[in-house]
């Protein structure tokens, strides 16, 4: 038989790795959001993706979530005037990361409200174990 409280548990454990992933991948963007190329017309950092993919358990019949692929975005560069740069190409551009500060710091609060529902779905299923185990001890 399968455990309800159990699989809520592993489903919104899924959650919480998956999650974990992607902040890990937003954090990497805002740290990265100015790395230029190091040699003129060098590419510079590029922006990194996730893509999450649902995944049933044999087991137990849920469907997990897993990070499915972190990939490169393929937005273009942003391209700024700057002949005193070391990356300034011989027309005197530099590209810059296609990082947009806004839209990485969203992804992160999406990411961390995410995270915290699925930590507060495990923290219900303890809580209502705890409570089936001292139903059973008082009968």
């Amino acid at each position: 038989m399968i455990d309800p409280i159990k699989v809520a548990i592993q489903v919104a454990s899924s959650g919480l790795e998956a999650q974990s992933r992607r902040m890990l991948v937003v954090s990497e963007n805002l740290a990265n959001a100015s790395t230029t190329g190091n040699t003129p017309g060098a590419d510079p950092y590029t922006r990194k993706t996730v893509s999450f993919e649902s995944v049933l358990d044999d087991i137990s019949g849920a469907n997990l979530v897993k990070v499915d692929r972190v990939d490169s975005d393929k937005k273009p560069y942003r391209v700024e005037y700057d002949p005193s740069h070391p990356a300034a190409d011989a027309d005197g551009n530099v590209k810059l990361p296609n990082v947009d500060m806004l839209v990485e710091l969203a992804d992160m609060r999406e990411s961390n409200r995410s995270y915290e529902a699925n930590l507060q779905i495990i923290k219900q299923a303890r809580s209502l174990s705890s409570m089936t185990i001292d139903l059973l001890r008082s009968s």
